[in-house]
């Protein structure tokens, strides 16, 4: 196909998508009115979506969405959460619960602002979600060393190069791994003038989006060949269900795990996520409710951003474990 077909291809498809979605009319009707088959049509419409001509978002009632709302600022005293509606395929999970954290951000940045950003599949989702936004000066900064295995799409260098392509503006990489064999390397790394430059520039951040993990077998952390299975098992023997950003691994009251994992990641770590204004926390998959729930008990999170289902165990695992209750038997496997 030439140029010229199809850029005429693409005006085709543009002033269907307008018709349809815009102005409301049936694919018969625009069918007829443009000499085409309804087939055609519907295929076009199709591939508008799949090539982002058209971007169709549904969300929650925002009755249920206020509701559950209330209930986490109450319970957890956080500013805001953002609850997507339920999707039985994972991606479109993850990518329903990205579009509300990037409308956030679209509505708060501003120009000067900084980004502190984290690593992982959920953060990486929210630059895929952003769509036609004004050009801001925005400083996105890694706010977590990088891994080899954890490719392009999860690593924080990446994700902030696609979100400063997004909203405009810049970022800068945290010349560091992620994980180091132990915490006086760690330190060492933090030492280090170019590492400790970044880090800093981090913690002057308007903004964090970071995700919650949660300690299984077959997290991240194990795919990425951080940790044994054997290390997680032992972690979730000694009371570990989660961790903030890969940095802090936590107990379900939110306080530090003792487990010899902690303490080996350069980057942020909770006292100064406490700092940044606004830390988005972002975490989709239904296996991750328990570690939500120790994340938002260090009381960190100024906005959380998950799924219906996850935001209902949540609040079930809360009632049941507040005053030192034991996990509910129906959900006793998410721990």
């Amino acid at each position: 196909m030439s140029d010229r077909q199809g850029s005429t291809e693409i005006d085709l498809i543009t002033e269907i998508s307008t018709l349809y979605y815009v102005q409301g009319a049936t694919q018969e009707v625009i069918a007829n009115r443009l000499g085409l088959s309804r087939i055609r049509v519907g295929r076009l419409l199709k591939r508008a979506q799949a090539e982002g001509i058209v971007d169709v978002r549904v969300r929650q009632h925002p009755t249920v969405s206020a509701e559950l709302e209330w209930e986490f600022k109450r319970r957890f005293s956080i500013k805001r959460a953002l609850i997507s509606l339920d999707h039985a395929d994972a991606d479109g999970q993850r990518s329903s619960v990205a579009s509300l954290v990037a409308d956030h951000m679209s509505r708060t940045l501003a120009d000067g602002h900084i980004v502190a950003v984290g690593m992982g599949r959920n953060v990486g989702a929210v630059a895929d979600n952003v769509f036609g936004e004004d050009r801001l000066g925005v400083s996105f900064v890694c706010a977590i060393g990088g891994s080899l295995r954890a490719g392009e799409y999860m690593n924080p260098d990446h994700i902030c190069r696609r979100l400063a392509s997004k909203f405009g503006g810049e970022s800068e990489t945290l010349y560091a791994p992620a994980l180091v064999q132990n915490a006086d390397l760690r330190d060492a790394f933090h030492e280090n003038h170019t590492v400790r430059q970044t880090l800093d520039r981090a913690r002057r951040a308007d903004t964090a989006l970071i995700g919650v993990g949660d300690v299984s077998e077959n997290s991240n952390m194990v795919r990425m060949g951080w940790f044994s299975p054997s290390e997680i098992a032992e972690a979730r023997l000694s009371g570990t269900v989660g961790d903030v950003m890969g940095y802090d691994f936590i107990d379900i009251h939110g306080n530090p795990s003792l487990t010899p994992m902690q303490g080996r990641v350069i980057g942020l770590n909770i006292q100064d996520l406490v700092r940044i204004p606004d830390v988005i926390a972002i975490a989709s998959e239904h296996t991750k409710a328990v570690g939500i729930l120790g994340a938002l008990r260090t009381g960190v999170i100024d906005t959380l951003a998950t799924s219906a289902t996850n935001a209902h165990t949540i609040i079930r695992l809360d009632e049941a474990t507040r005053t030192g209750g034991e996990i509910p038997p129906d959900l006793a496997d998410l721990a």
